[in-house]
């Protein structure tokens, strides 16, 4: 019998927020600063914003069985929708908390397949 779409869309959402936390883990290893979890502007959410030193860090988590099904759930749409909520972000803070459009920022994607193995996809868009 198949499942139900709440228990399939219950199911995605958990695995998500494990991914995330994943992803966090590995930047806090890193010796970087969470900003924000699960961040939401009008464009969209971004899953992490950490501070590795002077860079402001916009992190896209995607999951999957494996490296190449966790790197296909990555759209260009997502794309779009992560750089547009990156300068958002960085358009509304205070000047002295990040210093606004002129702080150093790059946008990465973490991919998390397999049995919780982590890769970091540094500067993912080519931006920055």
């Amino acid at each position: 019998m198949p499942e139900s779409r709440s228990i399939t869309g219950l199911r995605a959402h958990l695995a998500g927020g494990a991914a995330e936390e994943q992803a966090e883990r590995a930047y806090l290893a890193r010796g970087a600063k969470v900003l924000e979890r699960r961040w939401r502007g009008e464009g969209g959410e971004v899953d992490l914003i950490v501070r590795e030193g002077d860079v402001v860090v916009f992190v896209e988590v995607k999951s999957g069985r494996s490296r190449d099904a966790a790197l296909a759930r990555i759209t260009p749409a997502q794309m779009r929708r992560v750089q547009a909520s990156a300068g958002l972000y960085l358009d509304r803070e205070p000047a002295g908390a990040l210093a606004g459009a002129l702080s150093e920022a790059r946008i990465d994607v973490v991919l998390v397949f397999g049995t919780g193995e982590v890769e970091i996809l540094e500067n993912a868009f080519g931006q920055g």
